[in-house]
């Protein structure tokens, strides 16, 4: 299996070298760079589906958190905000909402059952949610009439990685508590809509997130292109400079989670996890405990995909609520982990790879194509194609669709599927059982 991994990275990075000679190495270094970053995307959903059967579809929701995080902590300070009634306002904002959750807790401890006591959990609910409004609305307005949005903390964009993972582990954690537990479909469908609650939250807050206005240029952790060019390096080279210091250490972190999830993934904590997702009833009759082993898989997962959410964003400088559509930031990482291989780290991490390489690459392609057909077809008085610019984009979902068929006919566990190490007894009794 190693030797199939081996090959198979080998041939990847020959693609991206041809890539390289059609595209120019300012472009593939940036490809490089969002493939890396969707590699450890893939790597956390890996961790979520392949150790624990968790269907999570509502990856585009941690992305987005991730990438509101990084905007959040490294954006420069907005002193129209500081220097105005905005923080003290949500101040009393971060008050009535402790009010309304004590209120909350308070009524669920109470020793009343029945009719009364779920009466009084809606009442405590709506009554929290009033007590919210009645700051969040005020403040809300104000911070949009005089300072346009909160903006950020000013601080190095690293800390804002580590925070978007850390935001995302905190909402899978309350994602978790309410879902987990579900059957895989109904779980699939909870995800869904929590994430376009996510996406709906963060595109609406404008006060917060400035919305659909978007923000932007968010800092680097590098020097960026246009600081190296004052150091007298040309355009070009600039480029490249900038954003291979910057895939250096996506790379870097990729590599440092594939290490971390390998060992865990090889030790009693990782036979545990499978075991739990081959058969969650004889495990839970073992003494395990399903449910908060299922936790742990789906905060560790979300973890890496809120860092790679905030990388992607900062990466591309901007933070635009209304560019996170589904089909890009769900339906494509999911086919990266079938396609590299479910419950293998090193499959899911070059399927997250090669996919994004086919995902990005085939609208050139597909347009150099329709482009020649078109001069034949002129050629021969057949007429040109038209539209050639918005049929090579649709052509990347056929892409897409076409390569997940291929790989379900002649590889369904993945081009470098899960190896599972059995115990010395097991493989000697087959061998004999074989022989005779």
């Amino acid at each position: 299996m190693m030797g199939r991994a081996l090959v198979l990275y080998v041939a990847l990075f020959g693609l991206l070298l041809g890539v390289g000679m059609v595209m120019g190495a300012p472009f593939t270094v940036r490809l490089s760079v969002e493939a890396a970053a969707f590699a450890l995307i893939a790597l956390g959903l890996n961790i979520q589906w392949g150790y624990g059967g968790l269907f999570n579809f509502g990856v585009m929701g941690f992305l987005m958190v991730g990438g509101f995080a990084v905007t959040f902590i490294s954006v420069p300070l907005n002193m129209d905000f500081w220097n105005s009634q905005g923080p003290f306002m949500l101040a009393k904002v971060l008050a009535a909402a402790a009010i309304g959750a004590a209120l909350i807790v308070w009524v669920n401890r109470w020793k009343v059952t029945g009719r009364k006591k779920r009466v009084a959990q809606v009442a405590a609910w709506v009554l929290a949610y009033l007590i919210y409004r009645s700051q969040i609305d005020p403040a809300a307005d104000y911070i949009e009439a005089n300072a346009g949005f909160v903006g950020g903390l000013g601080l190095p964009v690293v800390v804002g990685w580590a925070f978007g993972g850390l935001l995302a582990a905190g909402v899978a954690f309350i994602i978790g508590k309410i879902c987990l537990g579900l059957r895989t479909d109904y779980l699939a469908i909870a995800t869904i809509g929590i994430s376009e609650i996510i996406r709906a939250l963060i595109k609406n807050m404008d006060w917060l997130t400035k919305g659909t206005l978007t923000v932007s240029p968010l800092p680097w952790p590098v020097p960026k292109p246009q600081e190296l060019q004052e150091f007298r390096f040309d355009v070009s080279q600039s480029f490249i400079w900038s954003r291979a210091a910057f895939g250096i250490l996506v790379v870097a972190v990729a590599v440092g989670a594939l290490v971390l999830a390998q060992r865990a993934y090889g030790g009693p904590w990782g036979r545990m996890m499978r075991a739990i997702r081959d058969n969650h009833v004889a495990a839970a009759a073992m003494g395990k405990n399903v449910k908060a082993r299922q936790l742990e898989l789906f905060v560790f997962g979300s973890v890496l995909i809120g860092i790679g959410g905030a990388i992607l964003t900062s990466f591309a400088q901007i933070f635009d609520p209304g560019g996170y559509q589904p089909i890009n930031h769900t339906f494509v990482i999911w086919v990266m982990l079938i396609v590299g291989g479910s419950g293998n780290n090193v499959g899911a991490m070059f399927g997250g790879v090669f996919i994004y390489v086919v995902w990005v690459m085939s609208e050139p392609a597909s347009q150099a194509l329709f482009t020649t057909l078109s001069s034949w077809s002129a050629d021969f008085g057949l007429g040109a194609i038209p539209e050639i610019e918005s049929r090579a984009l649709q052509m990347r979902v056929f892409v897409l669709g076409l390569v997940i068929t291929l790989a379900l006919r002649f590889a369904p566990k993945g081009l470098i599927p899960e190896v599972i190490k059995r115990p010395v007894a097991e493989t000697q009794e087959k061998a004999v059982a074989v022989r005779s």
